[in-house]
């Protein structure tokens, strides 16, 4: 049984926000109140849906069968001036994102292990729960590349900043490039750390 594209593309919608509003929430625990004062710190998908990056673009991935649906919702500001101890904040703000999506994945996984064995959930919802933990994972794994303008740089430039220059002209010039071709070179590097994570997550294989 498939799970519908519009259902995916709702869990990818959920999962998106959640990331973007633990970035936020991360950078006002240590000070900056930007994402705040913007109205940013909510769960309302008209505050953060990007139209292309959160429904077009996945569908896409669906149609062309990538392997695996990811996407973004709009960023949630921080100014990284504004963060006590920047030096520590800074990679946990990035990190932030990505925990966020590892915790939904854990939580579901947890439960798909539980069920698994009691038997207490239907198939259906079984295969519905397995959908919410594989994007959650794709989403984290994805996000952690350390490419700009993921996640991943950003945590790697916070410890070699020295490197931050030599890539911010392309992430600002390529950056939507870089990301496609990452979805369409690197599904097979992907995919396994995916499946490994699900099957460790969930117990099953």
């Amino acid at each position: 049984m498939d799970i519908p594209i519009v259902f995916q593309i709702a869990v990818l919608i959920f999962s998106v926000i959640i990331h973007e509003v633990s970035h936020g929430a991360m950078a006002l625990a240590f000070g900056d109140k930007t994402a705040e004062y913007q109205g940013r710190l909510t769960l309302n998908p008209l505050k953060h849906i990007d139209m292309f990056g959160s429904i077009i673009f996945p569908f896409l991935l669906f149609i062309f069968h990538t392997g695996f649906i990811i996407g973004w919702a709009k960023p949630v500001p921080y100014n990284p001036y504004n963060l006590r101890n920047p030096r520590v904040a800074e990679p946990l703000v990035a990190f932030a994102g990505p925990l966020s999506n590892l915790i939904i994945a854990t939580v579901f996984g947890l439960v798909i292990r539980f069920a698994a064995v009691s038997g207490i959930l239907s198939s259906q919802l079984l295969l519905i729960f397995a959908n919410v933990v594989i994007i959650n994972i794709a989403l984290a794994v994805f996000n952690l590349i350390p490419i700009p303008p993921l996640d991943g740089s950003k945590i790697l430039f916070s410890f070699f900043p020295n490197s931050r220059f030599a890539f911010t002209d392309i992430a600002a010039k390529y950056g939507f490039l870089i990301i496609i071709l990452i979805v369409y070179f690197l599904p097979n590097l992907i995919s396994p750390v995916i499946g490994s994570l699900f099957s460790l997550i969930t117990g099953l294989r």
